[in-house]
């Protein structure tokens, strides 16, 4: 087919730089070009035992490649499938691979023993071998990476993630004027059996004055509004607000923060006892209004209970922190003093 002599097997075969042309323009592969070379020099010297000594291949090699070999047809010479024509189909049920699969995305650590046995214990009776092959080919699908894959794949989300507007307080940061620090964290609370709300609950450090809003969802676009409620509500400008490592303050919350110049303080993890305040506020708000009150599952009137649980908070109830003053007395006390002091300054 592609040979220019057809004289029979022992014909010249074309020359190297033919060969060569033929692999550049995707005609036979290198391993064929390679036999294709066996069968040169054995029609050049017409002795097996030489030629296998020079190529360095045995004779049962040479042999098999010897009788696929046409003169007419370069392709007898590519590596042929060896793919069986009949393929056993896996028996596992998709159920089961599923299954498999949520495990070891688990414990990405585990090896198919392990994960045979938590299987075992949920009635799913699979050997670990059927677990071994299951997650092979759910690797070689790319449904499963291995866990230093994983490891790379979070660090270069992490490189990429946009550096967060909180940082942590520094040392040395001081509080002494209503506003300098405002605690803020959500409450889940549940108004019927199947109705969940979110109230959010700021808490000045300095005066302790209150603010709550309650939302369906816990989203930072309900956390920036609950910003704008406490910038209406508070009679004093809110410098800083520290806040948990809630995703409901990133995002929006963070860009209306920023807008503001307001600074966002992020408190370390699985360290609750920094927002002891506002968690106590919280409590407070639980025991007091959510537990003593008919409250109503519609947003809007509920919203309108805590105006008014919101103005008791502020302007009625005695605060044993603030010597059983209500925090509104505390900051007119604060600003009449702070005043006071400033004229005896000047």
């Amino acid at each position: 087919m592609y040979l220019q002599a057809t004289q029979g097997y022992g014909s010249l075969i074309p020359g190297s730089e033919y060969v060569r042309s033929l692999i550049r323009q995707g005609t036979i592969s290198a391993g064929a070009a390679k036999r294709l070379k066996w069968m040169d020099h054995y029609a050049r010297t017409g002795n097996v035992r030489l030629t296998c000594r020079y190529f360095g291949i045995s004779a049962q090699t040479f042999y098999r490649w010897k009788n696929r070999y046409d003169p007419y047809d370069l392709t007898t010479l590519e590596e042929a499938s060896r793919r069986p024509h009949r393929i056993r189909r896996p028996e596992t049920t998709e159920a089961v691979v599923t299954k498999i699969l949520e495990k070891r995305q688990q414990y990405p650590r585990w090896g198919k023993a392990k994960l045979a046995v938590l299987l075992s214990r949920e009635e799913i009776e699979v050997s670990a071998s059927t677990v071994g092959r299951v997650m092979e080919r759910l690797k070689a699908r790319g449904l499963l990476v291995e866990p230093d894959n994983v490891r790379q794949a979070k660090l270069a989300r992490r490189r990429r993630r946009k550096p967060r507007y909180a940082v942590r307080m520094p040392k040395g940061y001081r509080i002494e004027a209503p506003g300098d620090l405002v605690q803020v964290d959500a409450l889940q609370v549940r108004i019927l059996p199947n109705e969940i709300r979110f109230q959010f609950t700021a808490w000045d450090r300095v005066s302790k004055r209150g603010g709550f809003r309650a939302y369906r969802r816990q989203t930072s676009t309900a956390a920036a509004n609950f910003l704008n409620h406490l910038r209406t509500k508070f009679p004093f400008k809110i410098r800083a607000i520290q806040i948990d490592g809630g995703s409901e303050f990133m995002d929006q919350f963070e860009e209306a923060c920023r807008a503001h110049n307001i600074l966002l303080f992020v408190n370390r993890p699985n360290q609750p006892k920094q927002n002891g305040g506002v968690e106590r506020t919280n409590r407070t708000s639980r025991e007091e209004f959510y537990e003593v009150e008919d409250l109503s599952p519609v947003t809007a009137e509920l919203n309108r209970q805590l105006e008014g649980w919101e103005y008791t908070y502020n302007y009625i109830r005695p605060h044993h922190s603030l010597d059983l003053l209500t925090p509104n007395e505390y900051y007119h006390s604060w600003k009449k003093n702070r005043k006071a002091l400033v004229s005896r300054m000047s």
